[in-house]
């Protein structure tokens, strides 16, 4: 039997602990449609599904600036780490709507504390798929220059769910459609995956960066104590 191991990705509100319930088909993780998480921590379940063991591990709010950064990492590793030996696909969960600023400070946030390198791992779901009314997922990306482009970033993946007004049987298929996305993605890949070594490598980079800025702020901070000092 095929394993995969899936990864949800996204702000709070967005849908992702009820579309983990859509794609296993029972109630996993608690959920919340306002802005506060109810996920505080990183939280797996594997389950068999369409043929294939599915390992799905809900995020906290990563993105809504309420973790220290220091508890942000320690999360992320968590996250990467209930996927060992690593990680098959990332489902980047974003609403039917506007795709605003906050959407695009979302994804910015994804590609620094994943790298861009994860968007070859993505699949781009769509909550509150009901909002489309008679209007096609591809014809709504297309409205937006930002969305268009993050969906080209992903080789064109994206999916529509909705746990709230579709019946189960379409959500059922949609499910299907995902997991076969999902398999010609890793077949893609030639079987590889995001690992911890992959996020070790961003978190030590960030890290470099970080100790340049402060010696450079330290040097200036400095050289204007020396200015005062003459």
């Amino acid at each position: 039997m095929d394993e995969r191991r899936i990864v949800l990705l996204g702000k709070t509100g967005t849908g992702k602990s009820s579309l983990a319930k859509t794609i296993i088909g029972e109630d996993m993780f608690k959920a919340s449609g306002s802005s506060n998480s109810v996920t505080s921590e990183c939280q797996s379940e594997t389950r068999e599904v369409h043929g294939r063991k599915i390992t799905l591990v809900d995020t906290p709010g990563f993105f809504d600036n309420k973790m220290c950064e220091d508890d942000l990492k320690s999360e992320i590793t968590k996250c990467v780490t209930l996927s060992s030996p690593g990680v098959h696909a990332f489902l980047i969960v974003l609403k039917v709507e506007r795709f605003t600023e906050k959407e695009k400070e979302v994804i910015s946030k994804i590609k620094k504390l994943f790298s861009k390198e994860a968007l070859r791992y993505a699949v781009i779901i769509f909550t509150h798929g009901d909002q489309l009314e008679d209007q096609k997922i591809e014809d709504f990306v297309k409205e937006n220059h930002d969305l268009r482009s993050l969906v080209e970033e992903c080789g064109g993946r994206c999916h529509v769910m909705d746990n709230r007004y579709w019946d189960k049987e379409r959500n059922n298929e949609e499910v299907k459609k995902l997991l076969n996305t999902i398999d010609k993605m890793v077949q893609q890949n030639n079987g590889e995956m995001y690992t911890n070594e992959m996020l070790e490598q961003v978190h030590g980079w960030l890290q470099k960066v970080q100790n340049i800025i402060r010696a450079w702020i330290k040097k200036i901070l400095e050289s204007e104590k020396v200015k005062r000092a003459q």
